[in-house]
């Protein structure tokens, strides 16, 4: 907290930061800039036009995007950073000209839309039900982030809400005791479900896309599964989705599409058990 300015921004201009996500950077930088700057003009001067542009808005959780646009505090200027979050999200929809553009502008580079080191993973979260039921998730993991996760490692997501329900997913090398196999697992966790709420059962099913056809294919195949969170039951998934041991899989081009793994996953909240 006692960084000078400059200092800040050099450590949050920064891609190789290891940060819990993208919501924390811009949550420490409200807190940092208020604890430094009392009088509101200034620190509003600070945060819309040295902090916030630090900010990388297309790798936050939906639901605090959505916060942040709804907010009324006055040591922001609502208007910059509305436009922050609409070219972040611009770029993330459309990343191939989006670049285009900012290339072909001198002043500005594309280093504000890059990943950081992230220990939850950004999704993306389409949702098709009005009362959200049911979603498609979209979660990417590079070759080396898998690789990482050998021998017992795992990579969590950015939670997301479904049905009132808040929901990770959770990528993992996962060994099978009797034959001191590993490979690659994927499962739904749940994280928190209001005290009015017994159990979930929620059905679900993965897919990744292929390399070949660019198509995302059923993984397991056929596998379409029904399960029921419980209290002390709130993780499920499949131990071993592609079903080959995991030197196969993390040498597997087909899954790997410029080195990235392409992984969805298709949620439907079936029945809430109050």
């Amino acid at each position: 907290m006692n960084f000078p300015l400059a200092g800040i921004e050099a450590i949050f201009s920064s891609t190789d930061i290891q940060v819990e996500s993208e919501d924390h950077v811009y949550h420490f930088l409200l807190k940092w800039a208020r604890a430094r700057y009392l009088e509101l003009e200034e620190r509003r001067e600070i945060l819309s036009c040295r902090l916030l542009p630090l900010v990388r808005f297309n790798h936050m959780a939906c639901t605090t995007v959505q916060e942040i646009l709804a907010c009324t505090d006055d040591d922001i200027d609502h208007e910059k950073v509305s436009k922050l979050i609409t070219e972040a999200l611009l770029h993330k929809a459309y990343p191939t000209v989006m670049e285009g553009v900012l290339s072909a502008n001198l002043i500005r580079t594309c280093w504000p839309f890059a990943e950081r080191g992230y220990k939850t993973k950004p999704v993306k979260v389409v949702v098709f039900d009005p009362n959200f039921l049911k979603a498609i998730v979209y979660l990417g993991l590079t070759r080396e982030e898998c690789s990482r996760l050998f021998p017992l490692g795992k990579i969590w997501s950015q939670t997301f809400y479904l049905a009132g329900q808040e929901f990770r997913l959770v990528a993992t090398c996962k060994m099978d005791k009797i034959s001191n196999s590993y490979s690659f697992g994927l499962y739904v966790e749940l994280l928190w479900m209001p005290e009015r709420s017994k159990s979930v059962m929620l059905a679900f099913e993965f897919a990744a896309r292929n390399n070949q056809t660019g198509k995302f294919v059923r993984h397991p195949n056929d596998y379409h599964k029904v399960c029921i969170f419980r209290e002390d039951d709130l993780t499920l998934g499949c131990d071993n989705i592609f079903e080959m041991p995991w030197s196969t899989f993390i040498a597997d081009d087909s899954l790997f599409i410029n080195d990235v793994l392409h992984l969805r996953a298709d949620l439907t909240v079936a029945e809430i058990y109050l």
